[in-house]
């Protein structure tokens, strides 16, 4: 018998908000069924395991910050779209430390496929074709952006840019600027 109340998508929010309190990790499916004071066997006919739960925290994760990039996005381009962009991801990670690396979940290629995260890459090829940068000079932006910003991200919600002036907030913003003169200055070969 289901659960009155229990569906896959209030378990997956759920699920998404304890990863922000406790660290994604730490989600399983015996975790979230102490959050709703049931039996790990009541959740089992909406998840499979705790790899399925975990597996759409990260799905919802990798939608959330794809709405909200491509919101942040829209009449924006050049280094305005690049630090609405960048700003999306740092702010999105603060706010939500335990789905943010639920976006990082590693998905088998055909969930991945599936997922937004194709948009992600589809919302920094758009940027990029204001710096009009030829391929593969473009993928190789893409993935420069994608390590900067989840290498700061990463650095500042462990607290490594804790115990130093200036603000962190100051540094990312000069990171965005040296960004966009790398990118409107790209080496040729």
């Amino acid at each position: 018998m289901v659960r009155a109340g229990l569906t896959t998508e209030r378990l997956v929010r759920a699920g998404a908000e304890l990863a922000d309190e406790v660290g994604f990790e730490q989600v399983t499916v015996s975790a979230l069924a102490r959050r709703f004071d049931v039996k790990v066997a009541s959740l089992y006919s909406h998840l499979k395991n705790s790899q399925d739960l975990k597996t759409r925290i990260a799905l919802l994760a990798l939608a959330e910050l794809a709405d909200r990039a491509a919101e942040a996005l829209a009449g924006r381009s050049g280094k305005d779209a690049l630090g609405a962009f960048a700003d999306v991801y740092r702010d999105y990670a603060l706010a939500h430390p335990g789905r943010y690396t639920a976006a990082r979940y590693p998905l088998d290629p055909e969930t991945a496929a599936a997922s937004a995260g194709p948009r992600h890459a589809q919302l920094t090829r758009a940027i990029l074709r204001g710096y009009d940068l030829p391929e593969p000079d473009q993928t190789h932006a893409v993935r420069l952006l994608g390590s900067v910003f989840h290498g700061y991200v990463s650095l500042e919600t462990a607290g490594g840019f804790a115990h130093s002036a200036p603000d962190s907030r100051e540094s990312w913003t000069r990171i965005v600027d040296a960004l966009d003169s790398l990118l409107r200055n790209w080496p040729t070969r």
